[in-house]
């Protein structure tokens, strides 16, 4: 019987991720978007954007498809390091070379900065299962019914909630002094009056500046970037700690090489990345 409802989810998991590629691709969502984004940067290999945009929209809806449909098997995880490579149904998990001295020194705490690549929101779930006491910072969706699913059911494990709406750079300090794993997307355009400056896919850009403000004020906080690649039925979670002392730099270097290996699983694409430094592409 369980595997009959096995194959019942998979099986409509896949018709909507199907679905969902379909009615994304041909309404052409946001794809003026990465078209502009596309001829503002250089990336090497992208030579054909409709072939391009369509990866990246059927990347895309598998993602979705996975959080909807298989996000349960992240929360279930082992909690040890030492249970990895672990397979589950007909899917492997396993913990990069290199990766568990990281991930043990993430359960003290510190910096996680992550980007919008590949399914991203998986690691929040497989980080908790691992003991990384982690908070991740997000903007409330709207309508509110909708932001409660995702912060109480979606970003929860143990029904205990990972997310964290935290609004002054107070609440962001008391996470650190509290041995918490603050998480923090850092590859979105930063708007606000204080923006660093940094530079991303050979382009100016502005960017967050919380994070060299935390570490202004907790010097030798250790900041982590962790990303999960995928392949034949394999998922890989990388964690590396990166130099705190150009933090925005390492950050804008570190997922220029994802972009650069895997160019159509960075969602990135869709967003207006340069709006604050060159408003005109997206006019």
């Amino acid at each position: 019987m369980n595997r009959f409802c096995r194959t019942c989810e998979n099986l409509t998991a896949l018709l909507f991720e199907k679905a969902l590629s379909f009615m994304l691709f041909n309404a052409g969502w946001k794809k003026r978007t990465v078209n502009a984004n596309l001829d503002y940067v250089h990336v090497d290999d992208i030579t054909d954007k409709e072939i391009f945009y369509r990866q990246l929209i059927k990347n895309l809806a598998h993602h979705v498809s996975e959080i909807i449909f298989r996000f349960g098997s992240f929360k279930k995880l082992p909690n040890k390091i030492a249970d990895y490579p672990f397979q589950e149904s007909n899917t492997f998990y396993k913990i990069a070379a290199g990766s568990d001295s990281v991930l043990e020194k993430m359960r003290s705490g510190g910096i996680f900065l992550t980007a919008h690549y590949g399914n991203y929101e998986a690691m929040g779930p497989w980080l908790c299962r691992l003991g990384i006491p982690l908070k991740a910072s997000y903007i409330p969706l709207k309508p509110k019914w909708l932001n409660r699913i995702v912060e109480n059911r979606v970003r929860a494990i143990d029904g205990k909630t990972y997310s964290v709406h935290a609004k002054t750079p107070r609440e962001f300090l008391q996470l650190l002094k509290g041995k918490k794993m603050f998480c923090l997307l850092m590859d979105q355009d930063s708007r606000i009056p204080s923006a660093s400056d940094g530079i991303f896919l050979g382009r100016p850009a502005k960017v967050n500046p919380l994070p060299e403000f935390l570490l202004r004020h907790e010097p030798g906080t250790p900041v982590f970037i962790c990303w999960m690649e995928e392949a034949d039925k394999c998922k890989t979670l990388h964690a590396e700690e990166i130099c705190s002392k150009n933090v925005n730099d390492s950050f804008n270097r570190w997922l220029e090489t994802r972009i650069r290996e895997k160019p159509t699983l960075w969602y990135g694409w869709t967003h207006r990345r340069f709006y604050s430094t060159a408003k005109e592409i997206y006019l």
